[in-house]
């Protein structure tokens, strides 16, 4: 398959992936002492923990005692080397995709726009824009 001409996606690769942890104490120290990922950023008040792994993140949902949440569910995200937030809608529901609010979420390269989106499975997809997009 070739790239579609237009299409305002320009990829710049992964920017975080966000993992459920039943025991984020053991999940923690795994991805700290084993693989080397570095605390980042904490945010026990909704569960969530920023691991830094090179240049993205790998993140930790804390389900020890919390359902799933949508849009802080497991996903990943897809770094844009730019985000036109109007023509990636256009584009994505041009392609019957259903797509989510804009928003500024936190990432790999600190805060910036994003919107989630479901793939052909229902796997939940985050396209996130760089700071200041």
């Amino acid at each position: 398959m070739s790239a579609e001409k237009n299409n305002p996606i320009h990829l710049g690769g992964l920017d975080h992936i966000v993992l459920p942890a039943h025991d984020l104490e053991v999940m923690l120290a795994f991805y700290q002492d084993v693989l080397g990922c570095a605390l980042e950023r904490a945010r026990p008040e909704i569960g969530l923990y920023h691991l830094r792994a090179g240049s993205a993140l790998i993140d930790l949902m804390d389900r020890s005692d919390r359902p799933a949440e949508k849009g802080l569910a497991e996903h990943f995200c897809l770094a844009l080397s730019d985000f036109d937030g109007p023509a990636l809608i256009r584009h994505l529901e041009s392609h019957g995709v259903k797509v989510g609010d804009i928003a500024t979420r936190f990432g790999a390269t600190g805060n910036g726009p994003s919107l989630y989106l479901e793939d052909p499975e229902g796997n939940m997809v985050e396209l996130k824009g760089p700071p200041g997009a």
